[in-house]
């Protein structure tokens, strides 16, 4: 019996958008045409909710790839308003693929689960704002997946015990992660699912992955054991400016990501029969040849 879930693998434009509608649409209809991924995810900030004055008005830590002389002014530039998301889901569904979006403060959190999409992301930066948690697990219906890189294994805890308390732990994925632009391979941990799946698998609705590495091979490992859900940064051009872009995969990386993990999908099942039926041809014609 095939144990393993089918596998959902997300494609997430974040802000590799660079502000521009038109292309965060190229990017959507890529993802759907090209790449044969589930979903698309974006991000949502109210960044004078989310950043303290200081951290606004100070300049970006990494100038080559600012969009504003501020911080402030950068993040600003990259955000979309929620009618532009309300735009994009529209768009999202007009296609046939899933629009998704993490939300990093209260008030975006708010903005986005009146779209009432599908699943709404935390990322691991927000996984402690319990003000934000609790108000989704009240007011939001759909799945809610968590990253929990820069966590620790009693955070985690505090985390799904939040969920069991409101009675939303079966509407909960939390996803292996480590928080890195790019990360080196020997600090993706991907042996941390298997203690996600012992101690939370049978108490949440998945476990997930999300993978900041470069390449894909690590993803179809991490999906083996027992991450379902595969999520990694798209781009168009990885030397885009954007801190993001380098860790991110361009469009045929993530088509041949998409192939790989169904693929493997396909292949982890015991064989149903001693000898299967494309194998009794070969059996016929080389197994039964008279032996001296």
């Amino acid at each position: 019996m095939n144990t393993y879930k089918t596998p959902y693998i997300i494609a997430e434009i974040g802000c590799n958008h660079k502000g521009d509608m038109e292309i965060a649409k190229e990017l959507i209809k890529v993802a759907k045409i090209f790449c044969n991924v589930d979903a698309v995810k974006f991000q949502k900030r109210h960044n004078k909710e989310l950043l303290t004055e200081e951290q606004y008005n100070r300049p970006h830590p990494n100038p080559v790839n600012a969009y504003g002389d501020t911080y402030g002014a950068h993040r600003e530039y990259l955000e979309f308003d929620i009618n532009q998301h309300k735009e994009l889901k529209s768009y999202c569904e007009e296609i046939g693929i899933v629009y998704s979006t993490s939300v990093w403060d209260l008030t975006s959190a708010k903005e986005i689960s009146s779209l009432q999409p599908e699943f709404i992301k935390i990322p691991s930066a927000c996984n402690n704002n319990v003000l934000m948690l609790e108000w989704l697990c009240e007011n939001y219906k759909g799945e809610l997946h968590i990253s929990t890189g820069m966590t620790t294994k009693n955070e985690i805890e505090d985390l799904v015990e939040l969920f069991k308390k409101y009675g939303r732990n079966k509407d909960l994925v939390l996803y292996n992660c480590t928080s890195g632009y790019p990360v080196p391979f020997e600090d993706v941990c991907l042996l941390d699912i298997n203690l996600l799946m012992e101690k939370y698998g049978n108490e949440v609705k998945h476990i997930g992955f999300s993978g900041h590495h470069l390449g894909i091979a690590v993803d179809v490992a991490a999906y083996t054991l027992g991450a379902n859900i595969i999520e990694r940064h798209y781009t168009i051009d990885r030397t885009w400016k954007g801190t993001d872009h380098a860790a991110s995969l361009e469009p045929m990386g993530m088509r041949k990501l998409s192939r790989d993990i169904n693929a493997v999908h396909s292949a982890l099942k015991f064989k149903k029969q001693d000898i299967l039926p494309i194998e009794q041809v070969q059996r016929d014609k080389l197994k039964n040849q008279k032996t001296t």
